[in-house]
């Protein structure tokens, strides 16, 4: 079983930097879907990302169709947005095989016309609609793959790390 997250279309390198390392820290794939808004050579993306690019699996999509046909199993393809009807826990991610997270542009989401054609596959994080639009995009992709993640029981992750100079002892 592997996670993805997959971007849409993603405008701002800081983002899409921050959710490589976190891809990078969590053993999960990352899809960029273009057209992307910079260039992956940009410095911003390189260090947000660190030095942890070499760690992370990166698949380029030309565009949403392109990427819709490498899923295996429509149904563990979850959209994550804010016009979901039902939240990010209420859905069991220990199923086999690949588990997609799907995040829209961080100005306009994913296309209308494709959300109507899965709408059961939406999911939500919870927040305040009338003090926001909507969560940081690195910061939501974070949520939803470490409820995944807690809900695999966190595979080939690292429980407990012993530190040279650990600051704890």
């Amino acid at each position: 079983m592997t996670n993805h997250i997959v971007l849409f279309e993603p405008l701002f390198p800081a983002n899409t930097g921050n959710i490589a390392r976190t891809c990078a820290g969590t053993n999960t794939e990352l899809h960029l879907i273009k057209p992307l808004g910079f260039s992956t050579d940009d410095k911003h993306m390189k260090r947000a990302g660190l030095d942890y690019w070499d760690k992370v699996k990166i698949t380029y999509h030309d565009d949403l169709p392109s990427f819709m046909n490498t899923i295996p199993d429509i149904n563990h393809l979850y959209i994550v947005s804010k016009f979901a009807t039902h939240d990010y826990t209420d859905v069991d991610y220990t199923d086999a095989g690949d588990h997609y997270f799907l995040f829209g542009k961080e100005t306009t989401g994913l296309p209308e016309r494709f959300m109507q054609k899965y709408p059961e596959n939406a999911i939500r994080i919870p927040q305040n609609d009338n003090n926001i639009r909507a969560l940081n995009l690195s910061n939501s992709a974070a949520i939803v793959i470490y409820e995944a993640l807690r809900q695999q029981s966190f595979p080939n992750l690292a429980r407990v790390h012993r530190y040279e100079f650990d600051k704890l002892k």
